[in-house]
């Protein structure tokens, strides 16, 4: 009969056990990346009765209690560093001492240092890249506040103009002075003009004036004028070079004389002279020949600017990023420009149920769960990265609901039984009075 009171005691321990795991998942519901926990009993080794076989079971207890790591859903988000992993894999987070922890919620945001960092603040583990957007092989936590786009001068510029076929030569040369003055500030002699933008080794912009003179059938000289760097001087103009173009009969450019750069002279502090080529199109006559129509033309109609480029641009920062599947971080910054930043590392575990739970939706590796294998998402079966997506909780309230009320009732049903042996004890006690 004590037996009996010890294994129905067993029975409201492990169903209190279990009433806990349940409540701990219901309180995590709405805990983004959560995941649930299940219970496992096993019965206590039974007693055998003397002079025979039979055997008797001496009550219940917890074997286990394992995290279930069955996919959660997904919820959509407006920040682009609430990140979800459709797959096995961790994220990789590090505190300040060095530890290295797991986890499954993908709340990430900026610190003030630029560091991409989860609620309690601990690290996004990834690989960085270099200046040319190179992903490095190291892993380390992933830094973006800081990132700059340093400025590129530029080199080529591209042009593609319909000049007027039916305009008439100037009787003048061109010349920059025009009103007598002696300052060079005065462009005149001209048949049209337009206007480019470019840049220097320090990404400051400065603005050119295309001035296209006809100086014979179907033959221009363009003309390329830009500010004097020199503020102290009259000339407030500087003409920097000239590049003759021809055109056939059809209005198709023959060649643009593209071969040798016009040199620029924007100051002292940056690079001088700084050479640029101008590309007006492919001519029939050029080294490969083209079809002299790819760019600029000479047709019966007015002069019109067709397409205008250049390679260079200003400095820019970081305006805001976008994280592809396989966890890339690319960066878009304020120039326009984009580069590849870095891309977040992701870990597997042979056994994660081996996992020890931390708290704050932290895992740390045991050697029941065996070393992480960390990669690239989308390899080693690690998943993939869903940008502007949250994974919630994988606990599922009406199967709760279920468990709770199991263990509500093996609770209760113990718990009577022990009333039931206390007073069988009772009648025992008073059957010896």
């Amino acid at each position: 009969m004590i037996t009996s009171l010890y294994t129905a005691v067993s029975g409201i321990s492990a169903n209190g056990t279990a009433l806990t795991v349940i409540g701990d998942n219901i309180a995590n519901l709405n805990t983004i990346g959560f995941k649930g926990s299940r219970v496992a009993f096993g019965d206590i080794l039974s007693q055998t009765l003397a002079g025979g076989s039979s055997q008797i079971g001496r009550g219940v207890l917890v074997s286990d209690v394992s995290a279930l790591f069955s996919q959660g859903s997904f919820q959509t988000s407006a920040s682009v560093l609430d990140l979800a992993i459709d797959g096995e894999g961790f994220f990789i987070v590090k505190d300040n001492s060095g530890a290295r922890y797991y986890t499954r919620a993908g709340q990430f945001s900026l610190n003030k240092d630029g560091f991409i960092v989860n609620p309690e603040g601990l690290f996004l583990q990834g690989y960085l890249a270099d200046s040319t957007g190179k992903i490095l092989g190291e892993i380390n936590s992933l830094e973006l506040g800081t990132t700059q786009s340093p400025p590129r001068l530029t080199v080529n510029a591209k042009i593609g103009v319909n000049l007027d076929a039916t305009a008439i030569p100037p009787a003048n040369p061109f010349t920059l002075d025009g009103n007598g003055d002696g300052n060079d500030d005065d462009p005149a002699n001209f048949s049209s003009s337009t206007t480019i933008t470019v840049f220097d080794s320090q990404g400051g912009a400065h603005t050119i004036t295309l001035y296209f003179v006809k100086t014979g059938d179907n033959t221009w000289q363009v003309n390329y004028v830009y500010s004097n760097p020199d503020t102290t001087s009259p000339d407030k103009l500087l003409l920097a070079g000239t590049q003759t173009i021809t055109f056939d009969t059809n209005g198709a450019l023959v060649n643009d004389n593209d071969d040798t750069p016009i040199n620029f002279n924007f100051g002292a502090a940056v690079t001088s002279p700084q050479p640029i080529t101008f590309d007006f199109g492919t001519g029939t006559g050029e080294t490969p020949p083209g079809t002299g129509l790819d760019g600029s033309t000479q047709f019966a109609s007015p002069f019109s600017v067709l397409s205008i480029s250049q390679d260079g641009y200003a400095a820019g920062s970081l305006k805001t990023v976008t994280v592809s599947e396989n966890g890339i971080i690319t960066g878009i910054f304020t120039n326009g420009q984009t580069r590849i930043l870095g891309q977040i590392a992701l870990a597997r575990f042979v056994a994660p149920t081996g996992l020890l739970k931390m708290g704050r939706n932290l895992f740390a590796e045991t050697f029941e769960s065996g070393q992480p294998i960390v990669g690239n998402p989308t390899t080693s079966g690690l998943g993939r990265v869903l940008s502007n997506t949250l994974e919630l909780s994988n606990v599922d309230l009406a199967e709760e609901f279920i468990k709770m009320i199991s263990a509500q009732r093996g609770f209760q049903a113990n718990s009577r039984m022990v009333t039931a042996v206390d007073d069988l004890m009772q009648e025992l006690v008073n059957m010896k009075r």
